[in-house]
């Protein structure tokens, strides 16, 4: 699909955090009662066009087979409940004829035929393994079914962050919230309703979303908007790589080795079973990871307090608290399900080596609010050089005022004061060259003119 393997890799491990749900969890600490669920939030950036949809679609196949398997069995038994019910049904009314008959002989005898049957087995219930679109009572009321948890999957989750940011959807947002820890209930009460309990909300999300999109939606949180309530930065497991420009084409059969042997780790993952009804398996760092994980917390719990890092991105990375022993219990459970419970160095080798690389691209979705004049400054750049800078008759502009590129409202370009940022920025790197010009007689603000760098006129560079 010529596509990023973030893609790929982020969704696979996203699908199998739900599938572990709160089944297993891990106690990071040696000789604490920190206990972390491993269900992680994942969301792919891209532009439209670069197969995140398709990418997404092919490693969320093992879970609709699993799902596809437990309807056809759900379908089954709850036919032949629906059967029994009928049975018991005619055996009541035929009871009840008998007891009417008895009544008057044998009152004693007619009570026990109108007792109901204490052998009737309770409805069947399916699990849930991808949730697409359900409102927060319906979520709420598949969990309490699915108590060990489920997944979350929007093909464009933007629209989805949008609807919690609405009035009234408060309460939809803190259930999502509570969601992510995957280990506190939930209490609803509703006039009208009654009251409902869910005794565990876990929930692993996943989705993709436009560069645009994301960009808005992070400036909004930053700014202290709707959105600036640790939501996003739940998205640990967010990426935005670049694309290669070069298209090959490919055209091979798949590995089936490797498809069988991914599809394998699902079904296992699949019979996961908890310690008991009610308690989660409970996994460790064997002593050397032990020590690595001390070795890596103490000074990245020291960086989160100084004050070089933006207080959006702390709060992005304070989620890693999670995400790093979510990774390696994960990786345990896939590379060795057999070790007793304990995760040795490698995985968290491997954990925190995405943690790495999952920081380079925290950094770059919150550049879009941290500086938001670079990335204005670089789409006005590209502008420029694609030729688009020109007046309403069509010519090629040498030179322009924040308000001629604002009334053409390009992408995070739509105000003078954005444009004069961008281009303010743009004159330090020696691409434009700022004027400004006097304002005649009413002694206003001088205003500014931005004139290009030669190459730039004769569309080089």
């Amino acid at each position: 699909m010529q596509c990023p393997p973030d893609f790929t890799a982020v969704g696979a491990v996203v699908a199998l955090s739900s599938l572990i749900g709160a089944r297993a969890v891990v106690k990071p600490k040696a000789r604490d009662d920190w206990a972390v669920t491993p269900n992680l939030w994942g969301a792919i950036v891209g532009r439209p066009g670069v197969m995140k949809s398709p990418a997404l679609s092919e490693v969320l196949k093992p879970l609709q087979r699993l799902e596809k398997t437990e309807r056809e069995q759900w379908q089954a038994a709850h036919e032949a409940w629906q059967l029994d019910c009928k049975v018991a049904e005619l055996a009541a009314k035929a009871n009840e004829k008998q007891a009417a008959a008895q009544a008057v002989k044998d009152p004693k005898k007619a009570r026990a035929l109108l007792q109901p049957a204490d052998n009737m087995t309770p409805e069947p219930t399916m699990r849930r393994y991808v949730v697409n679109d359900a409102t927060v009572e319906k979520l709420a009321e598949l969990l309490t079914v699915n108590q060990w948890g489920t997944l979350v999957y929007r093909d464009e989750i933007h629209g989805l962050l949008c609807s919690m940011d609405k009035q009234g959807q408060e309460g939809a947002r803190g259930f999502y919230l509570t969601g992510y820890d995957g280990n506190q209930g939930h209490a609803v009460d509703r006039i009208g309703r009654g009251e409902s309990f869910v005794p565990r909300v876990c929930l692993a999300m996943l989705g993709g979303i436009q560069p645009g999109k994301v960009q808005s939606y992070v400036r909004d949180a930053v700014a202290g908007g709707a959105g600036d309530d640790g939501l996003l930065q739940r998205f640990g497991l967010t990426v935005w790589p670049d694309v290669n420009r070069e298209f090959v084409y490919v055209d091979r059969w798949p590995d089936t080795p490797a498809k069988q042997a991914a599809w394998a780790v699902f079904e296992r993952l699949n019979q996961l079973q908890p310690a008991t009804d009610s308690d989660a398996q409970e996994w460790r760092f064997t002593p050397d990871a032990q020590a690595l994980f001390e070795e890596w917390l103490i000074p990245f719990e020291t960086e989160l307090r100084g004050e070089e890092l933006h207080p959006a991105l702390v709060s992005h990375l304070a989620k890693y608290r999670k995400l790093v022993p979510a990774l390696a219990l994960i990786f345990a459970l896939v590379d060795t399900p057999e070790s007793g419970h304990l995760i040795y160095e490698r995985e968290l080798i491997r954990a925190l080596a995405w943690a790495d690389y999952l920081r380079t691209h925290a950094e770059r979705l919150y550049a879009a609010a941290m500086m938001p004049e670079t990335s204005a400054a670089k789409q006005l750049l590209d502008k420029i050089k694609s030729g688009k800078l020109a007046d309403s008759d069509g010519a090629v502009m040498n030179a322009f005022t924040p308000r001629q590129i604002a009334v053409k409202h390009w992408a995070g370009l739509g105000t003078p004061d954005a444009v004069r940022k961008a281009a303010d920025l743009l004159a330090d790197y020696g691409w434009l060259e700022r004027e400004a010009t006097p304002s005649g007689t009413t002694g206003g603000r001088p205003s500014e003119r931005y004139v290009l760098h030669p190459v730039l006129v004769k569309g080089g560079a």
